[in-house]
């Protein structure tokens, strides 16, 4: 139970940072919800190191994704989704965590975290990149995409895939370029959000198959 609360404890500070944040800067939508997005990041070997046990990260995580898609229906939180754009990211994000602590938390937890962590980092650093600074930009399924955004997806997610190798001793392998490269591809598919599901997904998967092999 104390581990929880230190779990807890951390979500409180990050929703604390993100209101205190929008008192400030009300108007600027995206960085607040991306504050969110990336403090989020570090939950996952936050809770390994606590030892909380696959069950209980799983039942934590299946409320916060029913209380998350309650949020959608009652607004008790806009803060989570407020965007200039339809959206269910956050609860493609809660759903995707749900689906990477089921498969790889006991398995391969390495797996697990370059998932989370190209999701939360990759693509959060990428839209406040995007959206800040000028660089040739497209559309895609009705989503502007930018280069600077897009590059800086595919930085972090070889950053992330590289630092994990690194921890974990893995030999340098060509294919780390290649989880970072399906990562970016796949970000562009961001329509209603999509890409918080399929992006943590198929990084996760990717990384066990070319690089841990477990």
């Amino acid at each position: 139970m104390l581990n929880f609360v230190f779990i807890l404890i951390y979500i409180f500070i990050i929703f604390f940072i993100s209101i205190i944040y929008k008192r400030f800067n009300p108007n600027n939508k995206e960085v607040l919800r991306k504050i969110i997005h990336i403090g989020i990041g570090p939950l996952i070997p936050l809770a390994k190191f606590l030892d909380i046990d696959q069950t209980s990260a799983l039942c934590f995580t299946g409320l916060v994704t029913l209380l998350t898609f309650i949020n959608y229906q009652s607004k008790l939180f806009p803060t989570i989704e407020d965007v200039d754009r339809k959206s269910y990211g956050t609860l493609f994000y809660c759903l995707s965590l749900f689906i990477l602590i089921y498969l790889y938390w006991e398995k391969d937890p390495t797996s697990l975290i370059a998932g989370f962590f190209i999701m939360t980092f990759g693509d959060g650093f990428a839209a406040l990149i995007g959206k800040n600074f000028k660089s040739k930009s497209w559309i895609f399924l009705n989503q502007k995409k930018s280069l600077f955004g897009t590059t800086t997806m595919f930085i972090t997610s070889l950053i992330v895939v590289f630092g994990l190798s690194y921890i974990q001793k893995y030999t340098f392998n060509i294919n780390f370029f290649t989880v970072a490269s399906i990562s970016t591809i796949l970000e562009q598919f961001s329509i209603f959000g999509i890409d918080n599901f399929i992006v943590p997904i198929s990084a996760a998967f990717c990384f066990n198959f070319f690089i841990t092999g477990l």
